[in-house]
């Protein structure tokens, strides 16, 4: 018998189902075998007392991508996919951004040109629709999806990106005929524009009274309404970041009525409130992102959320700006709200903070965390069973967890460009020491050991999660709209 290329040994392994005492070995790029006493491999990890663990999967994170009003995030994709790996994260699905009078096509291509230059982990494509013309739903989108970026995000806030319903619909129905996920940030547009208006005339410009300007009546009418739209056309959506509990309440209902809508939450939006924001100066932009930071009684309701099943995974935002004028004070020395760019670092933060809060404070167990932060994600976006899990034949993503290794987030920790983290001051236990990217060791002793460019793309189909349910609305019901096939 060929000796293995690796084997992780006496470490505990955990799954999205099962926590076990076993050896864990690679051959090639691949998992191998799961036993106990596994034969010698070419090369050993002493994992004893120590977890092995899938490598994280982060659905959600704005990579060197320029905004609608023209401004590129801090990180380039090799700061920010190292960033990842430093934080046990091995798969990226970042986002190809579509502005108005942009080609689908040429803006995929372009990010493809950064990730290929840059990225050390695996990565995917979403792709965020802001003008989805005739042409780009007819002609752009169908090969793209083929070609294996099976999501789309639109905005129904923003001015330079909002899509009215009308348009939402487009989206959703040229999704449900191409097979792809419609993932959705979901605010109501006009209640922000009033709110923000009214603060400003009133001289309220500090980041604080960011949290004022997005009601949070705002984020469960949006939802609403959203999640309306993709009943009548059967379409599956995702809903991105929610942070209060009336729109968890919302999703809960509608999930519980038979619809397939998928939701996520954020870090921030588990840890932080908008106290957060009330701090001397600009200093305050720094915890500016959207939606903002909300309630503790909303904290306490995401979380009954997720242990529920009505939200299903925890991703990052990661949303990079560099608190100068590159980034938050691009507007100058005395910006209100309205002109910080909105957004935080995170995909260093994120596997830590939930494991701490969840496993070594006894929030959730292990298998939680695994699901939450790596298979649930890898699942809905059509990456499992390569991605997202600890079995024979999946790809050799690998963290190996010191449980007991404590780390006190600083600024001047911060692998990432923007310069500072949210998390500075907060100290979290258990932290992973070693983590392997299809087999290969690239983070080891604190040190990167991947190259830039060696992260490779994975196309993705719409699987499962992006299939109809197959109950058409009374609308497109032939059998009660006068045999009309719409």
């Amino acid at each position: 018998m060929q000796a293995f290329d690796l084997v992780i040994r006496g470490g505990t392994v955990a799954t999205a189902t099962d926590v076990m005492q076993a050896d864990l070995a690679i051959s090639g790029e691949t998992i191998a075998a799961i036993g106990c006493d596994l034969p010698a491999g070419q090369r050993e990890i002493d994992a004893r007392g120590k977890l092995v663990l899938p490598g994280g999967v982060d659905s959600h994170a704005h990579v060197e991508q320029l905004s609608a009003s023209g401004l590129m995030n801090a990180d380039t994709f090799e700061s920010a996919t190292a960033a990842a790996a430093f934080g046990g994260t091995t798969t990226v699905i970042s986002f190809a951004a579509q502005h108005v009078g942009m080609s689908l096509s040429k803006v995929v291509e372009n990010y493809h040109r950064l990730a290929e230059r840059g990225a050390v982990v695996d990565y995917a494509f979403h792709m965020i629709l802001a003008d989805p013309t005739e042409t780009v739903l007819k002609q752009e989108l169908p090969p793209l999806i083929k070609d294996g970026h099976s999501s789309l995000k639109v905005f129904m806030t923003y001015d330079r990106l909002k899509l009215d319903d009308e348009r939402l619909l487009d989206v959703l129905a040229a999704a449900r005929e191409n097979h792809a996920l419609v993932m959705v940030h979901a605010e109501n547009h006009g209640m922000i524009t009033w709110m923000s208006k009214r603060l400003l005339a009133r001289g309220l410009r500090a980041p604080k009274y960011h949290a004022l300007s997005h009601p949070r009546g705002g984020e469960a009418e949006a939802f609403t309404r959203v999640i309306a739209c993709a009943a009548l056309i059967d379409q599956p959506i995702m809903i991105y970041h929610v942070s209060t509990a009336e729109g968890a309440a919302v999703i809960r209902r509608a999930r519980g009525e038979g619809r397939k809508v998928f939701a996520e939450t954020c870090p921030q939006y588990l840890f932080m409130t908008k106290a957060d924001l009330d701090r001397p100066g600009l200093e305050g932009a720094k915890w500016m992102c959207s939606p903002p930071l909300r309630e503790a009684s909303d904290q306490a309701a995401l979380w009954q959320a997720l242990a529920l099943g009505d939200l299903q995974t925890v991703s990052s935002d990661h949303a990079p700006y560099a608190f100068d004028e590159t980034g938050k004070l691009a507007a100058g020395s005395d910006p209100s709200f309205k002109q910080i760019a909105n957004g935080l670092p995170g995909l260093e933060a994120r596997l830590p903070l939930l494991f701490s809060a969840m496993v070594s404070e006894g929030g959730f167990d292990l298998p939680r965390f695994v699901a939450w932060t790596a298979t649930q994600p890898a699942k809905i976006y059509g990456l499992h069973p390569r991605k997202g899990s600890i079995a024979i034949g999946a790809d050799a993503d690998i963290a190996i967890w010191d449980p007991r290794k404590r780390v006190t987030f600083g600024d001047d920790t911060v692998r990432g460009r923007a310069g500072y983290t949210p998390w500075t001051g907060r100290t979290v236990q258990g932290w992973p020491v070693s983590v392997l990217r299809r087999g290969e060791v690239i983070v080891e002793d604190s040190r990167l050991g991947a190259a830039p460019g060696s992260g490779r793309f994975l196309a993705r189909p719409g699987g499962v999660a992006a299939e109809p349910t197959g109950r058409a609305s009374p609308e497109f019901d032939q059998r009660i709209n006068f045999q009309t096939r719409l």
